[in-house]
Formats: structure tokens, sequence, C-alpha cells
């Protein structure tokens, strides 16, 4: 199993130091892994997920996932088709957010965008996503992570 750190996300709200970690092939587990695309919170606190990925008509957004505390939810079923996923979280309960430097479009309840051009014109809000990178793996896990909050060590 192979653990890459991603670069140190931007935050619109409090300044809550978040990182995000990426976990390659499978979970030790009794039952056989399955090939999907799969994302761990591992922090304390309740997240929401955006997802951002290439299909065959084009680039889609997609989102909420809301995952408890410690939680896991399978974002795609199935092999992956792509190597490059992009992810956009928020830390509900303590503020904060994990994102990066590829714009998508997101708005604040369900969704499901095709595009990624002229958000704002287009009534969405315009989000920077992470770059998640599979190396063309077929099954991908993602872990959020908490690296320090504020008053408490690292």
């Amino acid at each position: 199993m192979k653990a890459f750190t991603l670069t140190t996300p931007a935050f619109r709200r409090r300044s809550l130091a978040l990182a995000a970690f990426v976990v390659s092939g499978c979970v030790l587990a009794a039952s056989p892994a399955k090939a999907d695309l799969r994302l761990c919170n591992m922090t304390s606190s309740r997240v929401g997920i955006a997802l951002g990925y290439r299909d065959a008509q084009g680039w889609v957004t997609e989102g909420w996932w809301n995952l408890t505390a410690r939680g896991c939810e399978t974002l795609l079923k199935g092999q992956l088709a792509g190597r490059f996923y992009y992810v956009y979280a928020i830390d509900y309960d303590r503020g904060g957010e994990w994102s990066g430097r590829s714009f998508m479009c997101t708005r604040e309840r369900e969704f499901t965008i095709r595009g990624t051009e002229d958000c704002l014109a287009r009534g969405f809000d315009r989000s920077g996503f992470f770059e998640v990178d599979t190396g063309e793996q077929k099954s991908w896990t993602i872990q959020l992570t908490e690296t320090n909050r504020p008053g408490g060590q690292p």
C-alpha cells in the first residue's frame, strides 16, 4: 500500500490545517477488494465531498456525498476508467476545506454538472479541486485527514 501527501489545501473559512492523503490499492480485509473509487473521512468532523472526472461525454462534477467522521463512501463503482480524478471537500463542523488549483463547477445542493467552463455565468459556484493521480490503477482509495487542530498538537 502506497501513501502520497497532496499539496497543502487553501482555506476559505477558519484556518484549520487540513491535508489529504491518497492511498492506492486495496485495504486489507476478510472480503476480496472491489475495483472502485472510494473516499474515507479520517477526521473527527462531518465532511461534504464533490468529485470531478472525465467520462465519454466530457467533464462532469458531482456532489455532495456527506460522510460522517471516520466514514467511507464509494464515489464511483467498478474499475476506474481514467487516471486523474478531482476532489473538493468541506469540513462542516470545523470549517475549512480541502481544495486545489483545478477549477470546476459546484453548487450548494446535490448536483451533477456537465462541463467546467463558465461556472458563474451558468449559475453555479466555481470551486478549486485537488488532483488525484491514480497511476492508472483500477481501484483507488482517498483518505482525508487532519494534520493539525487550532490549539492542539499536530
